[in-house]
């Protein structure tokens, strides 16, 4: 598999950089980042910490998906159309772990995916895709006689709130259980829990990787369901895995569950 990196220097470009490298059989043949950059023409694998392999990182993007198979995205939102853009010109398949998408870059997704195979996903954790299809089980089996919250937790340095995980289980929670309403913190004089409520809260503080709680509150008794992530490399390795699995399909806008 030849794969191509967007966002290469980040964290999380870094990871998937070094854990393509060390499989043995993916080619890494493109590193894009940002113009600004201050790693911008260096070799990633020395920014990854597996030594010169001879792909210099740059910011041209059609240039950076020459020869590729799929590109793997970690970046930003505003980042993502010129990305989708010219994967689909140039036919690449797209797995994409970026959040935060606003109405333009979801647009733009579907667009893409009408030309290529593209994967997208707020969160690339196998044992997350496997949560909210046992949130939604679960919700389902309860009934109305439960509340449901979200809780999740993250490193200070975070930008967006509530995670784009959290919004999955929330969405996982809306399959099961349609017509709840969110709210987003509570304050003050709110009055009692309405039944169609779900709250879905953000802690942010120190290097917290990511942990997601969904709560369910009966009469008499309480179920947590809870995810836990302790390495980074675990949201590498579920995008290598979707990238695997997207080469050679045939254009359309899949999830984590169609690939994994």
């Amino acid at each position: 598999m030849k794969l191509a990196v967007f966002g290469a220097t980040g964290r999380m470009g870094l990871a998937i950089a070094r854990l393509a490298h060390e499989s043995g059989d993916i080619q890494l043949v493109g590193a894009i980042c940002a113009g600004s950059d201050p790693n911008l023409g260096r070799d990633i694998g020395e920014l990854a910490g597996v030594g010169t392999i001879g792909v210099v990182t740059g910011a041209d993007v059609p240039s950076g998906l020459l020869g590729a198979d799929v590109v793997i995205d970690f970046s930003t939102a505003k980042a993502v159309v010129p990305l989708l853009d010219a994967a689909k010109k140039q036919k690449v398949a797209v797995v994409s772990g970026t959040t935060n998408l606003g109405e333009v870059e979801r647009a733009a997704l579907t667009a893409a995916a009408s030309k290529v195979a593209v994967v997208w996903a707020p969160n690339m954790s196998r044992g997350v895709q496997v949560l909210a299809e046992v949130v939604a089980h679960a919700v389902k089996r309860l009934g109305l006689d439960f509340d449901v919250e979200i809780v999740e937790t993250h490193h200070r340095r975070k930008v967006d709130a509530p995670s784009g995980t959290a919004l999955r289980l929330a969405r996982a929670v809306h399959d099961a259980r349609p017509g709840l309403s969110e709210t987003y913190g509570r304050q003050g004089e709110v009055g009692a829990r309405p039944d169609d409520e779900m709250a879905v809260v953000a802690l942010r503080g120190g290097d917290v990787i990511g942990d997601h709680v969904v709560h369910l509150f009966g009469p008499g008794e309480r179920l947590e369901l809870i995810h836990r992530a302790t390495n980074r490399d675990l949201f590498a390795r579920g995008a290598i895995a979707a990238a695997r699995q997207i080469v050679g399909r045939g254009p359309g806008l899949y999830e984590l569950s169609d690939v994994l």
